[in-house]
């Protein structure tokens, strides 16, 4: 381990890899990841399985084997991916023992196509957790309008979920009401609640990304506020967290054996090379937070993070301060959030499209 990562783990933050791919199970550098950075879990999404499969010769075995048993290009994915992710519950099942479930979790998503749709959101969710098949996958839902009920249901079937693409702290409210709405729903069909766990990921470089934006057109001292949105926004957040797992509400849940859905943090990365490549790890260091790291900035955390946590009340207060005054700049937070989560679900679907020609030409060719 290093000390940096370690440091985190101390204080209580779960590290988990934003990526997979069949290379990264099969050279074993996964279980190197785990030995050496505390990586404790790993999330998917349609854009990191275009990545590991498209252009790439190492799922090309496996597309023919599906194309000459009649595999269309949306089965060869489904198949390809469920694959990965068993084989990489597989690799965490002894972190997911050690840690009652809370890591070892491996994330993997519903086709963003169906971001809009909740009955076939609520199927797919249990088709995926079955093909998998594995008690620590967790099936990754959108926070849209129509994936909120979804989240209660998948909850109340006994799905563990990982609440994706959400931006905003009124959507958080929503996501932790659907969550507690799914858990009530389970106790009263008799469920172990100990048994569902979920996270709700907050994404953080793309609401800077959007909003530094905005700061430029602005102008004037406007541009001193870049850069401080998007961890104001997710510790903001975190401060919601605490509040509902001191809830009355959430207190029913616990005694009936419920876990708190924990903050993660998303989209990690840096997007703008201005700024610290670790802000978004250094920054959001919570008791107890997940934190989704690509590669480049789970190495770069491991060689010189400057960890600041963990947050204090009046790092969060400070927080909302600062929500208000770009507000107060001339930005409109709710217009902004909208937008991402809208650009959110057009960038997975293109993604998935890409992934879905992928396969199709390499299935074609192996014919």
């Amino acid at each position: 381990m290093t000390e940096l990562t370690q440091k985190l783990s101390d204080l209580g933050v779960s590290l988990w890899l934003d990526d997979l791919s069949r290379a990264l199970i099969d050279t074993g550098d996964l279980e190197k990841l785990m030995s050496e950075r505390n990586i404790v879990g790993v999330t998917t999404n349609p854009a990191i399985f275009k990545a590991a499969i498209a252009g790439k010769s190492d799922y090309d075995r496996a597309i023919a084997d599906a194309a000459s048993r009649g595999l269309d290009a949306d089965a060869i994915i489904t198949e390809l991916t469920t694959r990965d992710v068993r084989d990489a519950c597989d690799v965490f099942a002894p972190t997911y023992k050690a840690s009652n479930g809370f890591d070892g979790r491996v994330s993997i998503e519903v086709d963003p196509r169906l971001a809009h749709e909740e009955e076939a959101t609520v199927e797919q969710a249990k088709s995926l957790s079955a093909l998998v098949d594995r008690k620590n996958v967790m099936i990754k839902i959108p926070a849209t309008d129509e994936g909120l009920p979804a989240i209660t249901r998948a909850i109340a079937e006994g799905i563990s979920v990982n609440v994706t693409l959400i931006f905003s702290l009124e959507r958080y409210r929503q996501v932790i009401d659907a969550y507690l709405s799914g858990l009530e729903k389970a106790a009263e069909n008799g469920m172990d609640l100990s048994r569902i766990h979920s996270v709700a990921s907050f994404f953080v470089s793309r609401v800077d990304s959007e909003i530094d934006k905005r700061l430029e057109t602005i102008g004037g001292d406007a541009l001193n506020l870049r850069g401080k949105a998007g961890l104001a926004n997710a510790q903001a957040a975190f401060a919601e967290y605490l509040e509902y797992v001191g809830s009355d509400r959430f207190a029913a849940l616990k005694e009936k054996g419920a876990n708190p859905q924990r903050a993660l943090w998303a989209s990690t990365g840096v997007k703008n090379e201005a700024y610290p490549d670790t802000m978004y790890v250094d920054r959001l260091v919570g008791n107890p937070v997940v934190n989704t790291v690509p590669g480049k900035t789970l190495e770069a955390v491991a060689d010189h993070a400057r960890i600041e946590g963990p947050l204090t009340e009046s790092d969060l207060s400070a927080a909302r301060e600062t929500l208000e005054t770009i507000s107060a700049a001339g930005i409109d937070l709710d217009d902004v959030f909208a937008v991402l989560e809208r650009e959110g679900v057009e960038k997975f679907e293109a993604a998935w499209e890409d992934l879905l020609s992928a396969v199709r030409d390499a299935a074609s060719a192996a014919q």
